[in-house]
């Protein structure tokens, strides 16, 4: 019986020691690592990583009878039907530009609670008492022949959550376990037979799995369920009406209100601007990975950085939309039926799997605040992060509303915004370490600044983004101008909802504001025509939306009926009757 060399996982955070030739007592027919871990919560052993989108949703206009879902409800409802006869593009083009051609998979998740048989875990590596850094190792966690827990192995579900109840995130305790060496993930590292450590490239690569799956999970976890909610509550606000404009007309549609509007559009907008991010971010991950495999480790930074400020963002204004999505349907909104209650209770986990948004904002603004001294040193930075070395006061040069439709106008305003949160951050931490403050501590005393810095850059590269892919759109003008529009709106809406920094400096004067908020208000006339193709473009299955409120047919109130009747509580009588009630009906004693 062979030898091996052995590796040593420990308590707290979880560790990784290499323990060389074992002893006579302890014969292992190959190398191992040893887990020692106490009780301690986690999600799914193989990091959930979001789907790829399924070709249930995928943008391919079909005929609308594909959306009907087998109800007797054959007729589109008026008011939807005239929506989609005004468009000012073609949904079509549309539909297919956005999906890009790309073929989408749906993954298959493992989960540790009951189901999973292996974990990946992610633990220190230690070796003669040096630690090298965060490394993953395969552990089996349950045996092969009959499900059971392996010696050592503690697991278990961690209870219920508010949504993925289908998925059973587990808790897990490794007491003395031990793991082949070959289980350790070595492609850019490896702990050798002799317990030499070699490594390829940055210490970072080892965070480069949780960058991949934070990229990933905005797409499918973040970006669908908010053009989902988008397309419920613009289809319902048509269908929907309430009320008299004019006196003497019939009620008016919901959408028809500039308050429904200033609530919905700016969510549609933002919908496209994620869109486009998300495509931006799949350039750079296949860039940075490019780069990476020809041994260059030198963009891995920008990427992480990009990946968690953009994570954190995206997650955290997607949520608050479909909040406003869900709420400016009313009481139907509330409505399980209507879809949107699981859209919101799925998308909120976002903001925290994968990373809690504010550590993912802060690692960003560590990012940026090394590019700015880096900037200001006069070294070479990453080009999206170039604005930092031109820091200066201004004004904005807009003398009119139409002047701020203008992509450099606005883009520049939000470059100037972002340059002087970061500037300004970096300057007031030099000052606390200057003045005696530890960096620690001076780190901490800016970490609200440093935030705030953190989602400016981000929010500054999405409209910088979207105006950019507007610009390559000359060839088709039908899209490009409503594309256009949705780029204004969104940009504008941001300057309108954070006045504040804008104004802070004087780069936007106060008179200036106005001539935001006109422009804005104007904008939401304009995309209100088009609203419903715009969702339309989004082109999902009711299949796939599962709302009364949403369908294509937009036959609203007769399905929400024919969907109650099917709902057990409508099929039998209730059985507080003969308990409760019936006593108290039938009751023929006097109450004196």
């Amino acid at each position: 019986m062979r030898t091996r060399q052995c590796l040593n996982i420990h308590a707290t955070p979880v560790q990784v020691q290499y323990l060389g030739q074992p002893t006579e007592t302890s014969p292992l027919c190959t190398q191992h690592l040893h887990i020692n871990h106490p009780l301690k919560g986690c999600q799914s052993p193989t990091s959930p990583i979001p789907s790829q989108r399924s070709s249930a949703s995928r943008m391919a206009l079909p005929e609308p009878s594909k959306y009907s879902q087998g109800s007797v409800l054959g007729s589109v409802n008026p008011d939807l039907a005239s929506e989609r006869q005004t468009a000012s593009f073609s949904v079509e083009k549309l539909t297919v530009w956005l999906d890009g051609g790309e073929e989408h998979t749906q993954r298959r998740r493992a989960v540790v609670g009951r189901s999973a048989t292996h974990t990946v875990v992610f633990a220190q590596l230690y070796i003669n008492g040096k630690c090298y850094g965060v490394h993953p190792f395969i552990v089996q966690i349950r045996s092969l022949r009959d499900h059971s827990l392996c010696p050592g192995i503690t697991a278990g579900d961690i209870g219920p959550k508010m949504n993925f109840e289908n998925v059973d995130n587990g808790y897990l305790m490794l007491q003395n376990v031990r793991v082949p060496r070959e289980n350790m993930l070595n492609k850019f590292c490896e702990v050798q037979p002799d317990g030499t450590y070699v490594r390829q490239g940055s210490q970072k690569i080892n965070y480069f799995t949780m960058t991949t799956v934070r990229i990933s999970l905005i797409s499918d976890e973040v970006i669908i369920p908010l053009m989902k909610a988008c397309t419920i509550a613009i289809r319902y606000s048509v269908v929907r009406r309430q009320s008299k404009l004019k006196p003497g007309e019939q009620e008016a549609k919901i959408l028809d209100y500039q308050t429904q509007q200033e609530k919905l559009l700016p969510q549609l907008a933002t919908a496209y601007a994620f869109h486009f991010i998300n495509d931006y971010l799949q350039e750079l991950f296949n860039r940075v990975y490019g780069e990476i495999r020809k041994k260059n480790f030198n963009t891995l930074p920008e990427l992480h950085a990009f990946s968690s400020g953009f994570k954190a963002m995206v997650t955290q204004y997607s949520t608050s939309a479909v909040q406003i999505c869900l709420q400016a349907c009313g009481g139907h909104g509330y409505s399980s039926l209507s879809g949107l209650p699981s859209l919101y209770t799925r998308i909120i986990a976002s903001c925290i799997y994968e990373g809690e948004n504010t550590i993912l904002l802060l690692q960003t603004a560590r990012f940026l605040i090394k590019c700015f001294r880096a900037a200001s040193a006069g070294q070479t930075v990453p080009p999206s992060v170039t604005y930092l070395a031109a820091v200066k006061p201004g004004k904005c040069p807009a003398k009119n509303k139409l002047e701020f439709l203008s992509p450099d106008i606005y883009t520049e305003a939000y470059q100037h915004m972002a340059a002087r949160l970061v500037s300004s951050t970096a300057a007031k931490l030099q000052d606390l370490i200057q003045s005696g403050v530890k960096k620690h501590d001076a780190w901490n005393q800016c970490t609200v600044q440093l935030a705030q810095a953190a989602k400016a850059h981000c929010h500054y590269i999405t409209v910088k983004n979207f105006a950019e892919t507007v610009e390559k759109l000359k060839t088709e003008a039908g899209i490009q101008k409503i594309m256009k529009h949705l780029c204004d709106l969104f940009a504008l809406h941001g300057i309108f909802s954070n006045a504040g920094v804008f104004l802070h400096d004087g780069y936007v004067s106060g008179a200036q504001m106005d001539m935001i908020t006109a422009s804005y208000l104007d904008l939401l006339a304009v995309i209100r025509k088009d609203a419903v193709p715009l969702v339309d473009a989004f082109d999902f299955t009711d299949k796939s939306l599962n709302s009364a409120l949403g369908s294509y047919d937009g036959q609203v109130y007769q399905r929400l009926y024919e969907w109650a009747q099917k709902s057990p509580t409508n099929k039998q009588m209730s059985p507080a009757y003969e308990r409760y009630l019936k006593p108290l009906l039938h009751n023929t004693q006097s109450k004196l």
